[in-house]
Order: C-alpha cells, then structure tokens, then sequence
C-alpha cells in the first residue's frame, strides 16, 4: 500500500499546480460547508469542520472563500446546496476494485458521470457490497517530514490511538481507526508537529497488484472519475510494487 500511497501524493502534489487547482478547490469547500452543516459551524466544538478547515488552507484555499462556506453551513448566511453523500462500486483495469464517494446536489447527474468514466476506461460498475467489503473506514494523517524522523512522530501518536506509520518519501502518513483520528491529531498538536491533514478515508484490505501499464490505466480511470465534481474521493486496491513506481516516475 506505501507504493499506492506514495504514487497518490505525487500526483496530488502535480494536480495542484496545474488546471485541476480549482476543482481541488471546489471539493474542499464543499466538505466545509458539509461538515459545518452536519456538526454545526464552530470548529471548535466541531473537530470535522476544524480539519476540513485546516485541509483547505493547506491548500491555498482563500480564507474568504472558507469561511462562507462555513457561514452557509452552519446557517449564518442563506444559500447552500442539499449536499447528499452517495457510494459507488466497481472494478477497474486489471480488476482492480474501485470505491468512488461523491457529495452531489443531483443523483442522476453524479451517477451518469461515474458511469461514463467508469465504461470509457476500462472499468465496470458493480452492485452495492460488492466492492466495499474489501475496505475498511480509517482515520488517515498526513504530514511532512520536515526533517524528523520515523521515531519521532512514532513517540508522539503511539498513546494516542496511531496504528501504523508509512514512509511516503517527502511525507509520512499515519493510519488510526476513525474514533481515534481527533486524539492522534491532537497528540501531533501537543507536540508541536504541524500536519497536513487529518481526515477519515477508506483502506483496502486485499491489494492487487499491477504491472506499469495496468497502473497506468487505473490511473487514468481515477483521473476521469475526480474530474466529476460531485466525486471527492476515489479508493482502490491496487498493489503499486517500487519497481513499477520507478517505472511510473520515468513517465
């Protein structure tokens, strides 16, 4: 899963230089105003909106655009789409399985749109439970190394709740179950470490591995399915080895 980790932070840290930066950035109010709207709008008393929050300003999401998506959430201001949280399952190139979230305001927009990514690249939708009994739900940290150690952030979550720590290369990413993904970020508070985000996802529990080409087709399945802008996350189980993720790199 580190070589799937790994290769999903490189493209991440592309994608944000590039024409996907407002799509990124969509998604990210989107989950404000959610966030704000489910558990109210002070992030204080409202751990979700805080690191909703502290995901879009990691991400250059201006503070204006912020906090009117967390006024409209939380009722301070009119306005707001009837956000409704719906899953998809499938399988991908090389049959990989394929766990598509989307936050739309139009059902038969959002599974139009994944069906046509899914069908125009290789992949195949499957019935609910087919797919999602391969994942579990997981609370996922991410920080930059910012020259510590393995040791070092390991000493600071261990008592918090942390299960598993992966060397990402410029990041390390760890991995809690989701109740225990509010005490992990505040230990990393308390320690002084500055995190990137902090926020629940789902972990495959079976992998398939591919060779360079199969990673290069899922690859290009997920770029089309996160061009939808009612899918905000999309999870496989593909098994990327680091020889075929220095392959990859080569592209």
């Amino acid at each position: 899963m580190s070589g799937h980790s790994k290769w999903a932070t490189t493209k991440h840290k592309k994608a944000a230089i590039d024409a996907k930066r407002g799509k990124l950035f969509a998604k990210l109010i989107k989950n404000i105003e959610v966030a704000a709207r489910t558990g109210g709008g002070d992030p204080e008393g409202n751990p979700t909106l805080y690191d909703a929050i502290q995901k879009a300003k990691k991400n250059s999401v201006p503070n204006d655009n912020i906090e009117r998506a967390r006024k409209r959430g939380g009722g301070e201001e009119g306005g707001g789409a009837d956000w409704q949280t719906i899953t998809y399952e499938g399988y991908g190139p090389s049959g990989v399985a394929v766990l598509i979230e989307c936050l739309t305001d139009n059902r038969n927009r959002a599974a139009g749109e994944v069906r046509v990514a899914m069908t125009r690249n290789g992949g195949n939708m499957a019935d609910p439970g087919s797919v999602a009994y391969l994942f579990t739900r997981k609370g996922i940290v991410t920080l930059d190394k910012n020259g510590q150690s393995e040791d070092d952030v390991l000493l600071a979550v261990l008592d918090a709740g942390a299960e598993e720590i992966s060397d990402l290369g410029e990041q390390f990413e760890i991995l809690t179950e989701p109740t225990d993904l509010i005490p992990v970020r505040k230990a990393l508070q308390d320690a002084g470490i500055d995190y990137e985000s902090a926020e629940s996802g789902f972990r495959a529990s079976v992998e398939v591995p591919v060779d360079a080409d199969g990673a290069r087709k899922v690859s290009r399945l997920i770029d089309a399915l996160e061009d939808s802008d009612d899918v905000q996350n999309v999870y496989t189980n593909i098994d990327i080895s680091d020889e075929v993720l220095a392959e990859l790199d080569e592209d």
